[in-house]
């Protein structure tokens, strides 16, 4: 699904996504990344939800957004909260939603100003290295 364009053009915005991966700023991805509206979007070393850790929230934690969106790929999961519990103690709010959703919510809040991360889980496509 393409996304329409808007006025956040100088932030880093999901401007389409489908089933092999998302663009930001019309620059497709399709491995696992973590996307803040100021910078740029950088490597997530996640190849599916199970593989979840704590080291992957602290990673999210050293930016301290105000809210963290995660993508957990086709469908909505939820990760336990021992996994977020540094971002929970610093009143970092944790919200888990199908990626295609994620994407969508990112854009709103991070139109409306807010910092925001997109934590997004995308699995490797077939040939890439993991």
């Amino acid at each position: 699904m393409k996304l329409h364009a808007s006025s956040t053009q100088q932030y880093q915005t999901v401007t389409g996504y489908d089933e092999n991966g998302v663009e930001i700023n019309a620059q497709p991805y399709n491995y696992s990344l973590i996307v803040m509206p100021e910078m740029p979007p950088r490597a997530w070393e996640v190849d599916s939800f199970e593989q979840l850790n704590e080291a992957h929230f602290a990673q999210i934690l050293a930016d301290a957004p105000d809210v963290v969106i995660l993508g957990t790929g086709e469908r909505q999961r939820f990760v336990h909260p021992k996994l977020t519990a540094a971002l929970t103690m610093r009143r970092i709010g944790v919200e888990c939603m199908d990626s295609q959703a994620a994407c969508r919510t990112y854009n709103i809040l991070m139109g409306e100003g807010r910092k925001v991360t997109l934590a997004l889980i995308l699995a490797p496509a077939a040939g890439t290295p993991a």
